[in-house]
């Protein structure tokens, strides 16, 4: 029995037509993909500077952004079946991609981490009554975050079809139980959402505030192709990205402003817990995390297979110990790290993009040549990631994508001309 059979995350090679899943069950893992827990945080730092339209207006310039970029990377991963680092091995070259992949492997890997924590240590204070601070924290919170840990790792190791469960389980809960946390939450308020909304001093501008929204997920986007790659066709992989950036972002984005100025925290666990609804609230918030801790495992997974060459079950493993470990240490220390990382990413994806769509005929028909290193692709995403981070007009993640763009197409105008 050959091995193939056996590949159902389909590591080394384009995703086949018995590989596709149907569009609801892609919809589903895009939507769980874009639960995040920390995109509850922007949520609050835009209701704390926006008023009520300018919120909106920010939600929407900033998702049609993030929609357009998650989007055409969503339309090359449904289209060529091909995922983020099998699409680098075409665009970097063989040992060139992994640079990209570290890239992209380290940032998830460090979200998992990250995103344990900020399960384990809410939970340990309210559930537990434990006094947890940065310079410590009992061992039952770390008995929390390991347990934690070993599930999203055992469920992220069994690759696509997990990811496919999990997200039927996670998505309709946190979806209804937290909007209908949020409309408790407004109804027991003395004002109405734009009359709380207005309250405070407004100092973010809409075009700052698109800002957050786009970093709030272009990094994490990037790894769009490792699950549109599923879908039926490319006009598919289109429109469930669009949307659940779109319907999933908005509502992390509601819950954190909702929170933040009706019960002055930065989640909608918070705003559960005020409404004396614990057991839901823990329930929202690790199916929540769950989801996009999976997504992070699993691509973190993929892009350290293709760095090392062993299989992506493995990497998954050796991926969650190291996030399960470094959790709390994450937490608290590197949040700041992994935002600064967060812009290195889009450079990336712009040159897949740009690369796919001057070669589409090259990737579908599986011809596209790999050199060892495509020195330009390089060069474009390191500066590409120092301009994103050291300038801060307009929006980082768009000045790095066009520097990026800049420094690779003229190596592939040489290309094309040879």
């Amino acid at each position: 029995m050959s091995n193939k059979k056996f590949d159902v995350d389909y590591t080394g090679r384009p995703v086949d037509r018995a590989g596709r899943k149907s569009t609801l069950s892609m919809f589903m893992i895009m939507l769980g993909f874009t639960f995040f827990s920390a995109s509850m945080w922007v949520g609050q730092n835009l209701a704390a500077g926006l008023d009520w339209w300018g919120f909106i207006w920010a939600m929407l310039l900033g998702g049609l952004i993030l929609a357009a970029y998650t989007g055409a990377l969503g339309w090359i991963g449904a289209e060529s079946g091909l995922s983020l680092d099998m699409l680098a091995r075409r665009s970097f070259g063989s040992k060139g991609s992994w640079l990209p992949s570290a890239m992209i492997s380290f940032t998830q890997i460090g979200w998992f981490g990250v995103g344990l924590a900020m399960f384990a240590i809410p939970v340990a204070k309210e559930l537990m009554g434990l006094t947890v601070t940065p310079d410590s924290m009992p061992w039952q919170g770390y008995l929390l975050v390991a347990v934690a840990g070993i599930l999203m790792t055992a469920s992220a190791y069994f690759g696509i079809k997990s990811l496919t469960i999990v997200s039927y389980i996670a998505v309709p809960a946190v979806a209804i139980l937290g909007t209908v946390a949020m409309i408790m939450a407004i109804s027991k308020g003395d004002m109405g959402l734009v009359e709380q909304f207005s309250q405070g001093a407004k100092d973010l501008g809409v075009i700052a505030g698109a800002g957050l929204v786009v970093g709030s997920f272009v990094s994490g986007g990037t790894a769009t192709p490792n699950f549109t790659r599923f879908a039926k066709s490319g006009k598919v992989g289109l429109i469930v990205t669009v949307i659940a950036f779109f319907v999933g972002n908005s509502l992390m984005f509601l819950f954190g402003a909702v929170s933040s100025i009706y019960a002055g925290g930065n989640d909608i666990f918070e705003v559960m817990l005020n409404l004396n609804l614990f057991y839901i609230a823990v329930l929202v918030l690790g199916l929540n995390i769950w989801t996009t801790n999976d997504n992070a495992l699993y691509t973190a997974g993929l892009g350290l297979s293709n760095i090392f060459g062993i299989s992506k079950k493995t990497m998954v493993l050796i991926s969650g110990v190291i996030g399960t470990v470094a959790a709390v240490w994450l937490y608290w220390n590197f949040c700041g790290w992994l935002n600064v990382l967060n812009c290195t990413l889009p450079p990336v994806g712009i040159i897949l993009i740009i690369s796919y769509f001057s070669n589409k005929k090259e990737y579908l028909e599986g011809t596209a040549p790999e050199k060892a290193v495509n020195w330009w692709a390089i060069v474009g995403v390191l500066l590409g990631a120092v301009v994103a981070n050291l300038v801060h007009w307009g929006f980082p993640a768009i000045n790095g994508m066009a520097v990026a763009a800049l420094c690779y197409l003229p190596g592939l105008c040489i290309k094309k001309k040879r």
